[in-house]
């Protein structure tokens, strides 16, 4: 499987937070209990991937390395999709033409609505 990597900026994360800050948040929320973990934690986690996985690409980090913050944006972004079939009525239909990329996108898409929203508390 071929995997594209964005090295351009993704509008999505334009007035984002700086990384270290939603970093921090992730892992504090994260040792919460797993039934705990809302919207916005899988939401926050999947966009900190996913702004890794950018960075790491824009960087010129060594397509190892690249591939692997990828895979792990993809998963996280599969996460938050799964959130959403199970809490928000999304459809099943389909799920087996979805790429990675497909879920990467869809983070940016509710992240960025999620922040015009005002959802921002840090």
């Amino acid at each position: 499987m071929t995997e594209t990597h964005a090295t351009e900026p993704i509008a999505a994360y334009d007035d984002a937070p700086s990384l270290l800050p939603e970093i921090r948040w992730v892992a504090v929320k994260s040792r919460s209990a797993r039934d705990a973990m809302d919207r916005e934690f899988w939401l926050r986690k999947a966009a900190v991937f996913d702004r890794i996985a950018i960075k790491e690409a824009a960087a010129g980090t060594p397509d190892a390395a690249v591939n692997t913050a990828a895979a792990a944006a993809a998963s996280a972004a599969r996460q938050l999709v799964e959130y959403d079939t199970v809490h928000a009525g999304m459809s099943l239909r389909g799920t087996d033409t979805v790429t990675d990329e497909d879920c990467r996108e869809y983070v940016r898409q509710e992240y960025s609505t999620w922040r015009s929203a005002g959802q921002q508390h840090f």
